[in-house]
């Protein structure tokens, strides 16, 4: 099964600095029927405008996955932790017991990310966090393992949760597939372009939630920047 949820039927707040979209319920957002998909929680479309960003906050008890799709977002946390992640590159951070952070568009130009939660496997344990580049030319027809607390996905990003993040690039014309468990939760966005998934059509910020399939087949309409979440 797989739902097709366009980019209008979001949840979108322009505050001037911030215009976002919210996937599920979150912040002034509330869906009674999208308050998650799976262990995946949210998926907020972010852009950023030039010099301004999230002042420091508290997080516990969250897996937070940042892809940043154009510019670049700067972290600053509790832990001392600091660090630019620039398009195409990933971040992470594991709320565990506690921990603040700040992140800030210090660039000359809008960012754009994709902010994804994802509840941990278990609460509490010491906070961290992690970034990482990720050529687009790696992912080029092929989904990349980005973030995962999987086995086998040693090469990406660790998370605390039993979950996958990927990413992909495809051409016009070209296709790829994924293999999952049918009683896994997938969710895909389009960060630009058009894609079909198993004859389902999305576009760019258009959200496909899908159960109960074993393989999907992604063929890119026009070219097309696909993320995926995998989650129990």
């Amino acid at each position: 099964m797989i739902e097709h949820r366009s980019k209008d039927s979001l949840g979108r707040f322009d505050f001037g600095w911030l215009d976002t979209t919210h996937h599920f319920s979150f912040g002034e957002h509330y869906d009674p029927k999208r308050m998650g998909w799976g262990a995946l929680r949210v998926w907020n479309d972010d852009e950023i405008a030039p010099g301004s960003g999230f002042p420091a906050h508290p997080h516990a008890d969250m897996e937070i996955i940042t892809y940043v799709r154009e510019g670049a977002i700067t972290h600053k946390d509790s832990l001392g932790n600091e660090g630019r992640t620039q398009a195409g590159d990933v971040q992470v951070m594991s709320a565990g017991s506690g921990i603040r952070h700040a992140e800030y568009n210090l660039e000359k130009d809008v960012t754009r990310i994709f902010q994804i939660w994802i509840h941990p496997k278990t609460r509490g344990g010491e906070p961290a966090w992690g970034a990482k580049p990720f050529p687009k030319g790696d992912r080029s027809g092929r989904f990349v393992t980005l973030a995962s607390g999987l086995p086998g996905d040693e090469d990406a990003l660790p998370i605390r949760t039993d979950a996958r993040v990927a990413g992909a690039t495809l051409k016009a014309g070209e296709s790829t597939v994924y293999t999952l468990d049918a009683s896994r939760h997938a969710y895909l966005v389009p960060a630009s372009g058009e894609i079909e998934v198993n004859g389902v059509r999305a576009s760019a910020g258009d959200g496909l939630a899908v159960t109960e399939e074993t393989e999907l087949r992604v063929t890119a309409i026009s070219d097309s920047e696909i993320v995926l979440v995998d989650a129990a």
